[in-house]
């Protein structure tokens, strides 16, 4: 670029005097005119650089006139000036050309040098990759080879273990064959003989070991366990009444059955979706059945209903505010509700969180006993239980109030006994009361006293008679379900589930069965039914075996 802007700037310099000077030195000195290149030279006047030429002409003339006044001096004088003026331009014009045209090449070549520079540059990048890539090819043909090798190795040894695999079975076969021919026993028998042996020899232990530890355990602690239960049960009766109901909802007549369906049904559809409850329209005439899981949502339902009644106006809008407003004032209850049972069994400073939890037990039942009832006959018994014994009270006292907390947890993705460990470890209880709650139904060793103390009231409070209640169809089917369990055993001639299945009594064939299988049969039954039939309480096992030998004397 800079080559073209140097002769740019040289040629813009040639304006129109020096055409006009060189015009005038060519017509009057023509040897000198000669010497100039006549590439400079023009082949035609321009008249248009000539007109701007006569100003600098007459600028001159007044200039040499003040000098000489002689007129040929005039005419003379500044044709020569001009001309040396214009000679030693075309000089320096032909100097800055040769200058311009060292510096082009120069220039050029150092363009040319540095596109061959660059150009070695990527030709060597270009080997030293093409290079590498066929050095990675090599070494990938090498690795395909070995895989290769050793496919076929691996697919030779796999014939080989199949056909190892093969001659072994053989072999076993023939010798299974032979020591059937020595000992005169098939495979099964053999195996069986030596299964009944085994279990002869491990019952007779195991009931002899039974037998002594159930002797030691009872001489130590018999008569210390009906003083102290009898004097709990004598200290934790309560004025209160296991409470029996269900969420029915009287109308005044039928008229409003058709209120509470609606257009389409869009009220009934609106009111089951804002309380997560179903509504039953066909039990009564006068009647509307609410059936729900949850009993805090059953009851938000059931007054919701009413009110709605009462006010007549059963319409989309009017039932989600009066749903919304009953459950606000349904946690107000709650937590009132929780503030009462912790006074009533003497527990103070609990979170408002937990308080509020626990006055969900008020609409909660198991199996038909409330659960604010079952904890404060609870809490009563295990405190006794805990004085007598000299246990930590306030340990006891916790784990009897919160046994049960996780059946009114929100979250039922687990049994109760989890959820209430999880709730108790959210608000930071001692751990001797997460304790109390995950063992107090025998999910986990006891790690304490107080655990056991605790365990002890949930089964005398559950237990006792007229503590709950439950269907008739559920009540058969446990019965039929305990029966069962103790008939599948082929010693068992009959098994009776007596004292509305609190107790299974099982009666042996003597002819199939021996002594020791008493002890032992009895904690069979006992551990499959802990594992397959859930019961209120506890189930007391008793197996019988008897002789008897019957003569007449004629």
């Amino acid at each position: 670029m800079s080559f073209f802007g140097n002769l740019s700037t040289l040629f813009g310099q040639r304006n129109g005097s020096d055409l006009k000077a060189a015009k005038s030195s060519k017509l009057k000195t023509p040897a000198r005119s000669q010497v100039l290149p006549a590439p400079l030279l023009p082949s035609q006047p321009d008249h248009n650089k000539l007109n701007h030429l006569k100003p600098d002409l007459t600028k001159s003339d007044s200039r040499l006139s003040h000098k000489s006044p002689t007129p040929a001096q005039s005419t003379t004088a500044p044709t020569t000036a001009q001309l040396s003026q214009f000679e030693s331009m075309a000089r320096e014009a032909q100097a800055k050309a040769r200058e311009i045209i060292v510096e082009a090449k120069d220039e050029a070549l150092m363009i040319r040098s540095e596109s061959e520079r660059k150009a070695r540059q990527q030709e060597q990048q270009l080997v030293e990759q093409q290079r590498s890539l066929e050095q990675k090819l090599d070494k990938l043909d090498e690795k395909l080879g070995q895989i290769t090798s050793k496919e076929e190795l691996v697919q030779r040894d796999k014939v080989e273990l199949e056909r190892q695999k093969l001659s072994v079975e053989d072999t076993k076969n023939q010798v299974i064959k032979k020591l059937e021919e020595v000992s005169g026993l098939t495979r099964n028998e053999a195996k069986k003989t030596l299964l009944e042996n085994l279990e002869k020899k491990i019952r007779s232990e195991s009931a002899q070991l039974i037998r002594q530890v159930q002797e030691e355990t009872k001489q130590e602690v018999d008569e210390k366990v009906q003083e102290i239960l009898i004097d709990a049960m004598k200290h934790g009766a309560t004025e209160y009444v296991a409470e029996y109901t269900v969420s029915v909802v009287t109308i005044p007549n039928e008229e409003i059955k058709g209120k509470i369906i609606g257009k389409n049904g869009r009220n009934i559809h609106t009111f089951e979706r804002f309380t997560g409850v179903d509504i039953d329209l066909d039990a009564s005439p006068n009647e509307v059945k609410l059936s729900c899981f949850d009993p805090v949502r059953r009851e938000i339902a059931r007054v919701a209903l009413e009110r709605l009644i009462k006010d007549g106006r059963i319409q989309p809008a009017r039932i989600e505010e009066v749903v919304e407003k009953v459950k606000t004032e349904m946690e107000k209850v709650t937590f009132e509700a929780g503030k009462n049972l912790c006074h009533a069994v003497g527990v103070f400073n609990v979170p408002t969180g937990l308080m509020q939890l626990l006055g969900r037990f008020k609409y909660r039942f198991s199996y038909g006993q409330n659960l604010v009832t079952h904890t404060i006959e609870e809490t009563k018994i295990g405190t006794k239980l805990a004085h007598e014994l000299g246990l930590n009270v306030n340990i006891v006292k916790l784990g009897c109030l919160l046994h049960d907390i996780g059946k009114v947890s929100e979250d039922q993705d687990d049994n109760h006994i989890a959820l209430g460990v999880r709730i108790a470890k959210k608000f930071g209880l001692p751990q001797a009361v997460i304790d109390c709650i995950a063992q107090h139904h025998e999910d986990e060793p006891f790690s304490g006293p107080e655990q056991m103390a605790v365990y002890i009231a949930d089964a005398i409070s559950g237990a006792r008679p007229g503590a709950r209640y439950e269907n008739l169809e559920e009540y058969v089917e446990r019965l039929q379900s305990l029966e069962q369990i103790a008939t599948s055993y082929p010693e068992v001639k009959e098994a009776y589930a007596v004292q509305a299945g609190r107790e299974v009594r099982v009666l042996l064939e003597p002819e199939k069965s021996k002594d020791d299988d008493v002890t032992v049969l009895a904690v069979k039954i006992r551990d499959e039914i802990q594992e397959k039939v859930v019961v209120p309480g506890s189930v007391k096992v008793t197996v019988i075996r008897e002789n008897r030998a019957t003569e007449v004397a004629k």
